[in-house]
């Protein structure tokens, strides 16, 4: 009896090394890729950075950026910036501790318009509004300027803090949420609720607007924070014309948050799995060009960035900044003459194909790549975050994307899933892994204990 336990618990604590091993290190693989994925390229020259004109009429939203090792969620940074800039009504700018080079999840890097010193100076007071997106908190020296930027204008009667998805937790933790309700990502709140004991935190809503504090849920929900406070602000037929103009499908949510929260399922077992054991990741690139929309850029690094399976890199025809849309200055880490082989080249934008013609034209003659795809020019009154989602079952399977749908908080019904029902390459993986370490624990089974007495002849 006692070899067989002894025999168990070896197969067992292999089994678990082997596993929980790879688990652990594909993990951190991931945080790496995509929420630590700062830039390590050499910086061009920066000339061409241009900065929205201030105007002293307009109400002021500053969309908040840590310090370049730490990358801001993409998501929660560019979707407040653009829908904010929509409203033609506001000064938007994004800044940061510094004016250099800042990153955002996945890989975007970023040029911030102000330093937080020099948005004081301009302004002589607080902003208006102040959209805070997720930022790690893991390097407290180089994240302290941005608690202490927050925490200085927190007493301002005049400031709404907004804060998108993981956000709120930067809000707790410069202390904006003590006695107060809020909200977060339905996989962040389990660990919210333990850490930040003072706030009363809701599972069932989109949003809570609380005081001078907004907080949102996951992803998809930060639109409706944002369009939430700009009918406030603005008022309703505003929030509406901009849900219309980039085809919101929920705008409804805007009125009525109230929803039925999310829970752990077989998806979100499938996302951690890839994490560990989708050993080979495609290599996607997005292709960057002047003017473009930075909704339909966001939707590519979250849909397909954060799920365990996708390298997303940034190409462009030079190296020199990008002005976007609404006046946010991007840069590439890679230009069409030496971007690394790729499994795919995403286009992103229902307008690609004449803002951006010729440089496809230039990726078609000098790229390298298995695929290209336009991915909204087929379908440019969709919602921008759909076909992205479809093409993930499609590359990867359908537990992968429907947790990606999930992830964002998507509650609608525009998106049809076609692809292998599982992730075969991360399951065969897995299996592969179990069988090695039940192997290699028969050897040491075979070698160490089978043929060792456990109890000694002579007693």
């Amino acid at each position: 009896m006692k070899r067989l336990v002894i025999r168990l618990a070896v197969y067992l604590l292999i089994l678990v090394v082997f596993v929980g091993g790879l688990e652990l290190y594909g993990f951190n693989r991931h945080q790496k890729d995509f929420y630590l994925n700062v830039r390590h390229e050499p910086v061009p020259s920066l000339q061409g950075v241009k900065v929205p004109q201030f105007d002293p009429n307009k109400p002021t939203v500053a969309v908040v950026m840590a310090d370049s090792s730490i990358p801001t969620e993409d998501f929660d940074f560019l979707i407040p910036y653009t829908l904010f800039s929509m409203t033609d009504a506001y000064n938007v700018y994004a800044v940061a501790p510094e004016k250099n080079i800042k990153s955002l999840s996945g890989g975007l890097d970023v040029i911030p318009h102000y330093s937080y010193k020099e948005l004081d100076y301009l302004l002589n007071k607080s902003p208006d509004i102040i959209v805070v997106p997720y930022m790690k908190m893991t390097d407290e020296k180089k994240y302290k300027p941005t608690r202490e930027w927050i925490q200085k204008h927190s007493n301002s009667k005049t400031t709404t803090f907004l804060s998108i998805c993981g956000g709120s937790e930067n809000l707790a933790d410069a202390g904006l949420l003590k006695g107060k309700s809020a909200t977060s990502h339905w996989q962040a709140l389990p660990l919210l609720i333990k850490k930040y004991t003072e706030t009363q935190w809701k599972e069932d809503v989109r949003f809570v607007h609380d005081g001078n504090t907004l907080t949102t849920a996951g992803q998809s929900a930060g639109i409706d924070g944002v369009l939430h406070l700009i009918s406030q602000k603005l008022g309703e037929p505003v929030a509406a014309k901009i849900a219309k103009e980039i085809n919101y499908p929920t705008y409804h949510f805007v009125q009525n948050p109230k929803v039925e929260p999310f829970k752990m399922n077989l998806e979100f077992t499938t996302y951690l799995l890839n994490l560990g054991f989708n050993w080979d990741k495609n290599q996607n690139g997005v292709l960057l060009y002047k003017d473009m929309d930075e909704i339909a850029l966001s939707s590519i690094f979250d849909s397909y960035g954060d799920t365990g399976t996708t390298q997303i890199l940034t190409v462009s025809s030079s190296d020199a900044p990008i002005n976007t849309k609404h006046h946010l200055n991007i840069l590439a880490r890679h230009q069409i003459a030496n971007a690394p082989k790729l499994d795919k080249m995403i286009i992103p934008g229902g307008d690609a194909k004449s803002l951006a013609g010729k440089d496809i034209k230039l990726w078609d003659e000098k790229g390298n790549a298995k695929e290209t795809l336009l991915i909204h020019s087929d379908s440019p009154n969709r919602y921008l975050f759909e076909a992205p989602l479809e093409d993930l079952a499609k590359q990867e399977d359908l537990l992968t994307a429907k947790h990606a749908i999930k992830r964002f908080e998507y509650r609608a019904h525009g998106i049809h899933l076609e692809g292998n029902p599982y992730p075969l390459k991360t399951y065969g993986h897995l299996l592969l892994t179990v069988l090695l370490s039940l192997l290699v624990a028969f050897c040491i089974d075979r070698r160490f204990i089978m043929k060792k007495p456990i109890f000694n002849s002579n007693k």
